[in-house]
């Protein structure tokens, strides 16, 4: 029975020793391997997608590195053009930048066993590096840096259409910075990158565009001139000076916005020609009841041109409609195209005999004296104004002094006055031989009844019915319509 003890015991040792040298042996089998991994990748571990399990570093970065020659960054234009540039062109090769090393470093030893059933996929770049010589030559055979590809970029500018002033776009082009497009390809190359993507930075730009500040604010001010509508305020008369007009006005030399000062002379020189009626010849409707062609004189409508063009620059400088008058050196007693109106003096001459309407209404007519046209002392014809009124006055000239109670000058020291002297006798011819030095002699009680009730600048209408010449000082100073210039005369004959 002893012996039989003895022998199963020995067995039981035998047996766990036997196990334990086993468990001792995996045990340092895992070790071993573990060991193994501390320098090689696991099984089925991956790297870009190659397979580098069992792999040393250094093999490992060999298998990652392969390829490398075949190579290829793609350059995408902002248009979405490709380009290329190849890895064999620049002799690019793989430069392992220990992004690998790290990987492997990563790796727990120890759970080599793990790893098995759940296999690790990594990625890294691929950094590279290649000769600077031939990248450069690389960038610039791309097809996008040969001239006959290239477009060149054009700025915005300012136009003149037929409706007005425009912008016209910049054209972008496509000529490419050569500088920035090479330090991108450098940068993707070195980084291993299979693409990359072109931006507007990287291209030549138009100095100016539709939004540059240059263009906007010169389209600003064009827009402010153009908006200085001029509604002319004219009796019977449409007048405006209107966009179009203004446009001509303009001269736009880059983005310089000025006034052209002859044209602006030339619109203003253009209303004193259609508005002025100083002196015009007017067709009046005598008392007689016919019509009498009548010019000369003081009276009318003048504009101020110098004036009207310095307002009328003002005017498109501030940029507003503006609704006024022109600049009138010289205004007439009505407005509108009748500028005589129903308020007025009508002296015949040849009928010696005057009228004087107010508001259409015959206030007071009589026969009067006028200038001895014989002696060259013509009363002047023509359309005058009352220039002022004075009472008592005297009259003087070279060899008379005479004292009136009313004095009505309307052309130069020409006008009408009573005439105590003439004892009541007016008409007739006696103007021929004994009229006056040019003055309108009239009854005392017409000469108060018009002085009493007429305005300074009430027109005064003054004819001959026949051809007459005048020569006096008074013609000539007055702008007589009959006045004849003494020695164009003789030179005439």
């Amino acid at each position: 029975m002893a012996k039989r003890r003895r022998r199963g015991k020995q067995k039981i040792v035998i047996v766990g020793v036997s196990v334990l040298m086993t468990v001792s042996l995996l045990v340092g089998v895992y070790f071993a391997i573990s060991f193994y991994f501390s320098s090689h990748f696991f099984f089925r571990a991956k790297i870009n997608g190659w397979r580098v399990g069992g792999m040393s570093l250094a093999e490992a970065e060999e298998k990652v590195g392969e390829g490398v020659e075949d190579y290829l960054l793609t350059v995408y234009d902002r248009d979405g053009e490709k380009h290329h540039v190849y890895g064999g062109d620049i002799e690019c090769s793989y430069v392992p930048d220990g992004s690998v090393e790290k990987l492997l470093d990563s790796q727990e030893p120890v759970q080599w066993l793990g790893a098995i059933f759940s296999p690790r996929e990594s990625q890294v770049p691929i950094t590279m590096e290649y000769k600077e010589e031939l990248i450069s030559k690389a960038v610039k055979d791309m097809d996008c840096f040969q001239e006959e590809n290239i477009t060149d970029p054009e700025s915005a500018r300012i136009e003149l259409g037929d409706d007005g002033y425009y912008v016209e776009p910049e054209i972008l082009g496509n000529r490419m910075e050569f500088e920035n497009v090479l330090a991108k390809v450098k940068q993707a190359v070195s980084a291993g990158e299979t693409s990359v993507q072109l931006t507007d930075e990287d291209y030549v730009s138009p100095e100016y565009t539709s939004e540059s500040d240059e263009i906007v604010k010169t389209m600003e001010r064009i827009e402010k001139y153009e908006n200085a509508v001029i509604n002319y305020q004219i009796k019977d008369y449409e007048e405006t000076l209107d966009k179009e007009q203004i446009r001509d006005f303009l001269t736009v030399e880059g983005f310089k916005v000025s006034l052209k000062e002859d044209k602006i002379t030339d619109y203003v020189q253009m209303l004193a020609s259609k508005y002025n009626t100083y002196a015009d010849v007017r067709k009046f409707h005598t008392s007689s009841g016919d019509d009498v062609e009548i010019g000369g004189g003081d009276y009318g409508w003048i504009v101020d041109k110098p004036g009207e063009a310095e307002q009328l620059k003002a005017d498109l400088k501030a940029g507003k409609p503006v609704n006024r008058e022109p600049v009138y050196s010289q205004r007439a007693y009505v407005e509108g195209k009748d500028d005589i109106g129903n308020t007025y003096v009508e002296i015949d001459y040849t009928k010696q005999h005057m009228w004087y309407y107010e508001d259409g209404e015959l206030v007071v007519e009589s026969d009067v004296v006028t200038g001895n046209i014989n002696r060259n002392n013509g009363s002047p014809d023509g359309v005058f104004k009352i220039v002022y009124k004075d009472s008592p006055a005297v009259l003087k000239g070279e060899d008379y002094e005479s004292d009136v109670t009313y004095f009505m000058p309307f052309a130069y020291n020409v006008g009408i006055h009573d005439a105590s002297w003439r004892g009541g006798r007016f008409g007739g011819d006696i103007y021929k031989s004994g009229g006056s030095h040019g003055c309108i002699n009239a009854p005392l009680e017409v000469a108060q009844k018009i002085y009493e009730n007429i305005e300074v600048g009430t027109p005064v209408i003054a004819f001959y019915r026949e051809e007459v010449e005048l020569t006096a000082e008074n013609a000539k100073i007055s702008n007589a319509f009959s006045y004849k210039d003494p020695e164009a005369r003789e030179e005439g004959q």
